[in-house]
């Protein structure tokens, strides 16, 4: 809110600073003003800072939350067997914290270098200017941001493949979560020997490649001959925005097509991909590919009339397909109720306000442009939307996994009609 922060020199007002704050510190990227001509470089920097300690801070508490969840259950086993467990240590704490900033520090690094040369040698950019667009990019993509330091995010370089290839590359780095980064990395340490992939790994690369897959499928296909966003382009164009806005809906927010543009079926399929979001324990928000795959491994099992659910041949703990069930619920449910409200507060159409509310959901940051024509309640909803959004699914799930009550009785059993 200081008036150092924009470029007139004005005080900000509250619900637009909150606003603003809370989608950098929450990594989402939706904007009620535009970000390169409204706020000053200190401005820029502040939501840069944000962004930063946002995007490392909910890796940290995502991955340590996965980690005592899996070492609580580990110990309440081992107490039912008689047996004694370990508990979390400092040092790994201390190990696990070294090891993101590592990572982060490395991928924003190498995505910086490649942004700010790119901007010095293609585009005539000062050193100086280059490397700033080249850090605030990185940092922003990496951590799934979404913030553009131009008016139309980069919807100016579509065509261009040392922008678009670097940026959704660390966009699906930054989605895939830290606990995979170490597999991958445990992995390339142990090559020639045989490694075991834990199943949360296979699960999250194997839908991400799918959901990727998919997507630039449905976005090549449903826009090729829009003349709005890609009709104009030629094929390699078209392949490019294809493959750069099949991956964005993961939760980073960038565009090089305008979505306000878009065909109405894109945007119901965009809605899908924001929904489901990256993987666990990183810088991705929605419900989480895990969760996704694991309703559609229940689903399975269900129709084959299995009666425990089996997955790349291991059989999910009892619990686990209830706790995705009540996720992926409870999120729908939000998204529904809030759609209905800003429905009321607004006169923008269905798919408008789904898409907000989605993107805000989902820490994405994509927009059909009606951000910043919202009223303050709208605002203000789409704030609790994406402090909910960026928690809620962290918190939730961790709460599901340690709150366990035993029964004392089971009432007698009856069986309702379904369906």
């Amino acid at each position: 809110m200081l008036p150092a922060a924009t470029e007139t020199g004005e005080a900000t007002p509250f619900v637009a600073a909150l606003f603003t704050a809370t989608s950098a510190v929450c990594v989402t990227g939706l904007v009620v003003v535009d970000t390169p001509v409204y706020w000053s470089t200190f401005g820029e920097v502040v939501i840069l800072a944000l962004i930063q300690v946002g995007g490392f801070g909910i890796m940290t508490l995502a991955t340590v939350l996965t980690l005592v969840v899996g070492r609580k259950l580990g110990l309440r086993m081992a107490v039912r067997a008689g047996s004694e467990a370990k508990a979390l240590t400092l040092g790994d704490v201390r190990q696990l914290v070294t090891g993101i900033l590592l990572v982060t520090v490395v991928v924003e690094s190498i995505l910086a270098a490649i942004l700010s040369l790119r901007w010095w040698l293609a585009y005539g950019e000062s050193v100086g200017h280059a490397l700033y667009l080249g850090v605030f990019h990185s940092v922003s993509a990496f951590n799934n941001a979404g913030f553009a330091l131009f008016s139309d995010s980069l919807e100016g370089y579509v065509t261009d493949p040392w922008i678009s290839v670097p940026v959704a590359l660390a966009v699906i780095a930054g989605g895939l979560g830290f606990p995979v980064w170490v597999e991958l990395w445990r992995f390339s340490r142990r090559r020639r020997t045989a490694y075991h992939w834990s199943l949360h790994a296979r699960i999250t690369l194997t839908t991400t490649a799918v959901l990727l897959a998919v997507a630039f499928v449905a976005f090549l296909t449903l826009e090729w001959s829009n003349p709005a966003t890609m009709g104009g382009l030629d094929l390699r164009g078209k392949v490019l925005s294809a493959f750069f806005q099949a991956v964005m809906p993961r939760t980073a927010g960038f565009n090089s097509l305008p979505f306000g543009e878009m065909n109405t079926s894109t945007l119901l399929v965009t809605d899908i991909l924001m929904f489901v979001g990256g993987g666990s324990a990183g810088t991705a928000g929605g419900i989480k590919v895990t969760t996704f795959a694991l309703l559609a491994f229940v689903i399975y099992a269900n129709v084959r009339g299995e009666p425990s659910v089996h997955v790349a041949g291991r059989r999910l703990a009892s619990g686990v397909a209830s706790q995705a069930m009540t996720v992926a619920l409870l999120a729908v449910g939000l998204v529904m109720a809030s759609t209905l409200a800003l429905m009321v507060m607004t006169p923008f159409t269905l798919d408008q306000i789904l898409f907000e509310v989605t993107s805000a959901f989902g820490t994405v940051g994509l927009s059909t442009g009606i951000t910043g024509q919202l009223t303050a309640p709208g605002e203000v909803l789409i704030v609790f939307l994406m402090f909910v959004g960026r928690t809620g699914p962290i918190t939730l799930a961790s709460a599901l996994a340690l709150r366990r009550r035993a029964r004392r009785y089971e009432l007698p059993e009856e069986r309702p009609i379904v369906g």
